[in-house]
C-alpha cells in the first residue's frame, strides 16, 4: 500500500470526438465530476492506419481545462527519437507543468506498425530501454552524451528540463516489462490481469529498483482497463462488446475476463483489490450509453473507492 489517494482518470472517447464543442464539454465535464486526469493512447499507423499521437493528443486537451491531469497510457518510444520525444514533453511540460504523467510502452499488438517506421519488432524492449536510457535523464536536465545499439546522442541537452518533473510509468504485461518499470519508471502500467498478478507485478517491480539501488521512487502503480456502464452486468456487457471489438478487430470472449462491467458500485467491487494492492492511477476507458453518463458513472466510481 503507498498510502496515496486513488487517482482516477478518463479515456478520450474511442472514435474521438465529432468537434472542438464535443471534446470542450467531454473534458470539462470530467474535471467538474472530480476525475483527476484525461487519459489517451498511442499509435503511428495502428491496424490499417488508425490511432492518434499520444503527445499531439495531449497538448490539445491541456488546452480545453486549465487543470486537469493528462496521462498518455502507453506512448510507443521505441517508433521515436528520444532525444525529439524529449523536446516534446519539455514543451508540453512548460505550457502545463506537473500535469503530465508519461506511460511507455512496447506495443507490438501490430507488428506492421512498427516496420512502417523501420523498426524490426523484435527490437522493441531493447529499443526502448536505450530510449529510456536516453530520454529520462534528458528530462532531468543532464547532457547526454551516448552511442548505443540504435541511438547516438553526442553532448545534447533539452532545456527547460520539466519543473515539476514529468512522471514516467511503464506499461506491459511481461516480466521484462515489470522489471522495466522497476528499474527505470516510477511505477508498472498493469492491464489484462488478476489482482493477484497485480501484487506480484507490484512487488517484482520493486524488487527490481531495490537491486539497481533505486531506493527512494515515489511509486505510481497503475491499473488501466475497459469498462462497460450499465443498469446491470448484461447491459454494460452488450455495450462494451461491440466497442472492443471494432477498435482491436477480436472478439469480446478474448477481454471480457478482464472488463467490469455494470453500476459504478460492481465496478468500484471489482477494482478495489487492485487499489489494496498498490494502484494509485487507475486508468478507466468507459463505454456506456452517452458520454455524459460515461462521465458520471467513472465520476461515482472514484467516489466509491476514495479512503
Amino acid at each position: 500500500m503507498t498510502g496515496e489517494p486513488v487517482r482516477v482518470g478518463v479515456s478520450i472517447p474511442p472514435a474521438g470526438f465529432k468537434s472542438r464543442e464535443e471534446a470542450d464539454a467531454y473534458v470539462n465535464a470530467a474535471a467538474t465530476g472530480g476525475l483527476d486526469h484525461m487519459i489517451t493512447s498511442d499509435h503511428v499507423a495502428f491496424q490499417g492506419g488508425q490511432g492518434r499521437d499520444g503527445l499531439m493528443t495531449m497538448a490539445w486537451l491541456a488546452g480545453l481545462h486549465p487543470t486537469i491531469g493528462l496521462y498518455i497510457g502507453v506512448y510507443l518510444l521505441a517508433l521515436r527519437h528520444p532525444v525529439a520525444v524529449a523536446r516534446q514533453v519539455s514543451t508540453l511540460a512548460e505550457d502545463a507543468p506537473g500535469r503530465l504523467t508519461l506511460g511507455i510502452g512496447v506495443g507490438g499488438e501490430d507488428r506492421h506498425e512498427m516496420e512502417s517506421v523501420g523498426v524490426d519488432p523484435a527490437t522493441r524492449g531493447r529499443r526502448t530501454d536505450e530510449a529510456l536510457d536516453v530520454l529520462l535523464p534528458l528530462l532531468d536536465g543532464t547532457t547526454v552524451n551516448h552511442d548505443g545499439e540504435f541511438y547516438q546522442v553526442p553532448n545534447t541537452s533539452i532545456r527547460p528540463e520539466p519543473d515539476p518533473p514529468v512522471v514516467v510509468t511503464v506499461g506491459g504485461r511481461s516480466t521484462a516489462a515489470i522489471q522495466r518499470a522497476g528499474t527505470r519508471g516510477q511505477g508498472w502500467l498493469a492491464s489484462w490481469c488478476s489482482p493477484d498478478r497485480f501484487a506480484a507485478g507490484v512487488a517484482l517491480a520493486e524488487e527490481a529498483a531495490m537491486s539497481a539501488g533505486r531506493t527512494d521512487v515515489n511509486w505510481r502503480h497503475g491499473y488501466q482497463v475497459w469498462v462497460g456502464l450499465g443498469d446491470t452486468p448484461e447491459e454494460g456487457a452488450g455495450l462494451l462488446g461491440p466497442s472492443m471489438e471494432s477498435f482491436y478487430g477480436a472478439p469480446f470472449s478474448a477481454f471480457e475476463r478482464y472488463s467490469p462491467v455494470g453500476t459504478p458500485s460492481e465496478i468500484a467491487g471489482w477494482l478495489t483489490p487492485f487499489v489494496d494492492t498498490g494502484a494509485v492511477d487507475l486508468n478507466l476507458a468507459p463505454v456506456a450509453g452517452t458520454a455524459s453518463e460515461a462521465i458520471a458513472g467513472i465520476a461515482e466510481v472514484k467516489r466509491l473507492l476514495k479512503r
